[in-house]
């Protein structure tokens, strides 16, 4: 085992680089060191020198933290497209493409597969859904937005808890976030087929599940509700909620992780809806027009 005072000079670029993918994976899915630890069944100090790149690490130990970020083993330990000579030729097709060539490519896969290829922005403002981190202000512009437009406003979190029975808190501490994910997705395709019209507000890390996304953005138009780390960090605490902070005296740190790990799939949502340095009128002016004109409503 390498001393935790080894410089990264001293330590292999593989383990630093394998050190920083379990950061920022942990970032994006949103949970602490101590929640991944105990989801993985391994030690928090183990996996505090693993994000750090000390040492070495059994392949079991990996797959244990794989399995409790619900993702592939080859995403933790490096490129998935490596895996076969396809994967190789479709990586070299797709190398340094842009984000909106990527983009059809994606939906036209979507359409070639399951023929579930994105609707047009009117049919998919019909399902409005509201994607963002805690605090941004996506419960109480959705229910604005609801109210105004005539929609059904559901809370995606309400959906989840009903088709699993219990609280989600009990989900997490019953099953760990992997069955807390598969909760979710079902949650969200239910609700699609319950609610043909409805506001959606969704919990902030769906978009850490790239199935859950793909079904989100074929069928909704989705709005990110955006807002500055310090406006999340002192809404979320004016709330009294301190879930996201328990236990972590880097909260600010954390959560601007989190932000920075989940600002690329938030992006991808149809129109962004600024919260910070905007008051609750105006911002919802400006979604209400927004939305309106997508939908083909009067503005009235």
């Amino acid at each position: 085992m390498v001393n935790d005072e080894t410089g990264s000079h001293d330590r292999d670029p593989y383990l630093i680089a394998l050190g920083e993918r379990v950061r920022r994976l942990r970032a994006i899915r949103g949970l602490t060191r101590k929640e991944l630890a105990r989801a993985a069944s391994v030690s928090e100090r183990h996996l505090a020198n693993l994000e750090r790149g000390l040492g070495n690490v059994s392949i079991l130990v990996l797959l244990q933290i794989a399995n409790a970020f619900n993702c592939a083993l080859a995403e933790l330990v490096g490129d998935v497209s490596t895996s076969s000579p396809e994967w190789l030729l479709i990586r070299e097709l797709l190398q340094g493409r842009s984000e909106p060539d990527l983009q059809r490519a994606r939906e036209a896969l979507a359409d070639l597969f399951s023929g579930q290829v994105a609707g047009s922005s009117r049919n998919r403002a019909r399902q409005v859904a509201m994607v963002g981190l805690r605090g941004a202000g996506k419960s109480t512009l959705g229910r604005m937005l609801a109210a105004d437009i005539g929609y059904p406003f559901i809370e995606l979190s309400d959906e989840i808890e009903r088709v699993a029975g219990c609280r989600i808190l009990e989900i997490y501490s019953l099953y760990g976030p992997t069955a807390y994910r598969r909760y979710e997705k079902r949650a969200l395709e239910e609700a699609l087929q319950l609610y043909p019209e409805m506001v959606l507000a969704t919990p902030g890390g769906i978009v850490s599940e790239p199935s859950t996304l793909n079904v989100l953005l074929s069928h909704c138009y989705t709005v990110w509700v955006k807002a500055t780390p310090e406006d999340h960090m002192a809404r979320v605490m004016a709330q009294g909620d301190f879930r996201p902070m328990a236990g972590n005296n880097e909260a600010m740190l954390d959560l601007k992780r989190i932000l920075a790990g989940r600002e690329a799939f938030y992006s991808k949502a149809d129109y962004t809806c600024m919260t910070s340095q905007v008051g609750l009128t105006d911002a919802f002016e400006r979604l209400r027009a927004h939305i309106r004109e997508v939908a083909g409503l009067s503005l009235v």
